[in-house]
């Protein structure tokens, strides 16, 4: 069916206490997840949900939680430390000079959880408002795509949005990862819009 027509289907459902999640699901074919890596960060036309972002930065700074050079050891050392940082921020930026250290003391927990700082969301060169303000506001409409097997699941909207920001987030969202992928619709199986508590329903886009 249409993704409005989905909607429409999905919201029509058992109203639940708290703002689902609206994920897409894309199901995809003729890939090999481990050589074909389809891993990046799309930004949407509207914010899906706030972002916890923190900063590994030369000096403190009031616009994120700042890690400087001097505590990086003491999560290297406390496994359980890193483990919570790890887990109650979504996006880490970092200063360029910094990365070298970044990577040896935080790479081993922050790669295999898909947060470690890149050049295209999180790696910058100044620290000023000018720079991290601007970041902070893409980051905060961005999605983190990864695939670890041939079925992606991604957040694209809350049911407490209005449907046309959730349809243009859909929409955006699926053009960048049938862009990423080997062969472009050919490697896209099946499509399919779900809530938090719902069953999918298959859509076309």
């Amino acid at each position: 069916m249409k993704l409005q027509e989905a909607l429409d289907e999905l919201r029509k459902q058992k109203e639940r206490k708290f703002d689902q999640t609206v994920d897409l699901i894309v199901n995809l074919k003729g890939i090999d997840i481990r050589k074909d890596n389809v891993n990046f960060i799309a930004v949407t036309p509207n914010k899906v949900k706030d972002k916890k972002v923190c900063g590994f930065l030369t000096a403190k700074n009031d616009l994120v939680k700042t890690i400087t050079k001097p505590d990086f050891q003491r999560y290297g050392k406390d496994k359980a430390a890193l483990r919570k940082l790890i887990k109650d921020y979504d996006f880490f930026i970092a200063h360029a000079s910094l990365m070298p250290a970044v990577a040896t003391n935080f790479g081993k927990a922050l790669g295999p959880a898909g947060k470690m700082p890149s050049p295209q969301m999180g790696i910058i060169t100044q620290e000023t408002p000018e720079v991290i303000k601007p970041l902070l506001e893409r980051i905060s409409r961005s999605v983190k795509i990864r695939a670890k097997e041939p079925s992606i699941k991604i957040p694209v909207g809350k049911t407490s949005m209005e449907d046309k920001d959730i349809l243009e987030n859909i929409n955006s969202v699926y053009a960048a990862l049938v862009n990423a992928l080997p062969t472009k619709k050919e490697n896209v199986r099946k499509v399919l819009l779900k809530f938090t508590m719902s069953k999918p329903l298959g859509v076309e886009i």
